[in-house]
């Protein structure tokens, strides 16, 4: 099954400078990642071509890097994930710019039941928060939202199933 999964905000600032956000993922400065509320994106050698990392359960290689333009994630992890996934800056009117996420994927067997179950729902809210991140960065305010109820409950349930003997 195919999955196109695609989030994106407009930023009140210029290419470059929201580039700067994108150039310090899994950095000790990462303003991006929401680390606060979420497990952090950590690579074995940094944001650089093949480092091999991820966040949480969810693993992926580093495909392809552009400063301040384009990352690219391919998935390694969980079984079932063939594709990719990465943020765009690109120009948005003048002195703007559009911050995008792209899910590409085919998801196959468990994993796209694990996908449409677990998984979307986790990962939109964790993108969402992402850009609320860049917003609030360039002193924007993003309008406010909770997460869903679902998303709340799946977050008790992992954080509980860890805490099991």
């Amino acid at each position: 099954m195919k999955v196109r999964n695609v989030h994106e905000r407009h930023i009140n600032a210029p290419v470059s400078r929201v580039g700067e956000l994108l150039d310090g993922l899994a950095s000790d400065h990462d303003r991006l990642w929401p680390t606060d509320r979420w497990p952090a994106m950590r690579f074995d050698r940094g944001l650089a071509e093949d480092a091999l990392g991820g966040h949480g359960p969810i693993r992926y290689s580093v495909a392809s890097y552009q400063a301040g333009r384009a990352v690219r994630f391919r998935f390694t992890k969980p079984v079932g994930f063939d594709g990719h996934h990465g943020f765009d800056v690109e120009e948005s009117g003048p002195d703007g710019a559009r911050l995008r996420h792209v899910v590409e994927m085919d998801v196959k067997g468990r994993a796209a039941l694990r996908w449409h179950l677990v998984i979307r729902s986790l990962h939109d809210a964790l993108i969402e928060d992402s850009l609320d991140r860049a917003q609030r960065w360039n002193g924007e305010r993003p309008e406010p939202r909770e997460w869903s109820l679902w998303v709340r409950f799946l977050r008790w349930l992992l954080r509980n199933r860890r805490r099991s003997p």
